[in-house]
């Protein structure tokens, strides 16, 4: 059911609410049309309801859902338009593959959901995006977790989705498994035009993503925004903790072989990165955890660290006793910093401050 073209929104407009046992499902969110969108929380906070909301698997759960001036439900209007009539694709935490079929016809069943005049996303597109051509022959038992969670997302794909729903799709994954289909993952939203929600409890996941986040506790919405932004608010838990880190935006533009190294450019400057081989011009996600980060008043030359930035302290915020976290501005980059207050009070570290941050090569993850 399509609205009025003067009502007509892009993205994904949700109201939401039901009441679980544990928890109350409350929350009205406006996210984009495009690229990845995160649901990020701990378990139990309402983010695969959310998710099975929207795909039509909970009718017990009230309100309205509107994708890209679709109507697919509103309790007022008593409009409720059936999962197989969405143009969803969904990816379960557990493949759940066919396993009396091959890869091929598991790949098949997808493609038979939308008729041929209908299609956006080719077969064999999704086959050369998740690098699965060697596995169309096998069948599903015999493949490993990658590459079952692999074909899973191919065939979500074959169906052309307007909007792909992935709840959990690395959990059951071992890091190598999780390390190789991240590499997938991020392929898909470079060079597909489909719209993903993606939820997921691990943070390092969500920075290296999503665009856009939703922090969830408990059925409620504590923020939305884009990511960089909502990482380094110290007024949210995420930008507190041994996992606080910051995300920022960088071009590859020259490499070092001798030393086997990368360097990135970026608003707040250059940095130095201990990977070899990335192609120049790449445009890279790079997550820096605030323990990884130190701040000196003076540039240091004689030193082992390679990446030295000049920043401004913008706030501060006690992280744990005897702990603060830091917000800084690179360039119009935040970074975060956790130091020892000791450290705060001896370099009289304030808003407005100018400082150097030290970052280990080897610790900028991208």
């Amino acid at each position: 059911m399509t609205l009025d073209s003067g009502t007509t929104a892009c993205g994904l407009q949700l109201q939401l609410q039901r009441v679980f046992p544990s928890f109350r499902l409350n929350l009205a969110l406006d996210l984009p049309g495009r690229k990845v969108s995160a649901l990020f929380g701990p378990s139990g906070c309402g983010k695969t309801s959310t998710l099975r909301a929207i795909a039509g698997l909970d009718p017990a759960t009230r309100g309205r859902v509107v994708f890209n001036g679709e109507l697919w439900q509103d309790d007022e209007s008593h409009a409720y338009v059936p999962t197989h009539q969405r143009a969803i694709g969904y990816v379960f935490q557990e493949p759940s593959l066919f396993t009396h079929l091959s890869v091929r016809g598991n790949l098949e069943f997808g493609l038979r959901r939308v008729p041929a005049t209908q299609r956006r996303v080719a077969l064999e597109r999704a086959i050369e995006l998740l690098d699965i051509a060697a596995l169309l022959p096998r069948q599903s038992h015999t493949l490993s977790g990658g590459e079952k969670q692999r074909v899973a997302i191919a065939r979500a794909l074959a169906s052309s989705p307007r909007l792909l729903l992935m709840d959990e799709p690395l959990a059951a994954l071992d890091a190598q498994r999780k390390a190789e289909v991240l590499h997938y993952l991020e392929r898909l939203q470079s060079e597909l035009d489909v719209p993903v929600l993606y939820v997921s409890h691990a943070l390092d996941e969500v920075a290296r993503l999503a665009q856009h986040l939703v922090l969830l506790d408990a059925g409620q919405v504590l923020a939305s925004g884009p990511t960089q932004q909502l990482l380094t608010r110290l007024d949210l838990p995420l930008a507190h903790g041994d996992s606080a880190a910051a995300v920022i935006v960088a071009s590859v533009c020259a490499h070092d072989s001798r030393f086997g190294l990368s360097y990135a450019d970026f608003a707040g400057g250059r940095v130095v990165l201990a990977q070899p081989d990335l192609p120049l011009g790449r445009t890279l996600r790079l997550r820096i955890q605030a323990r990884d980060v130190s701040l000196t008043l003076q540039h240091q030359a004689d030193t082992s660290i390679l990446n030295i930035l000049r920043v401004t302290v913008v706030e501060l915020s006690h992280d744990s006793p005897g702990q603060v976290m830091l917000r800084l501005d690179a360039g119009g980059s935040s970074l975060l910093a956790r130091v020892s207050a000791k450290s705060v009070d001896a370099l009289k570290l304030a808003p407005g401050k100018w400082a150097y941050a030290q970052i280990k090569g080897v610790a900028i993850v991208g």
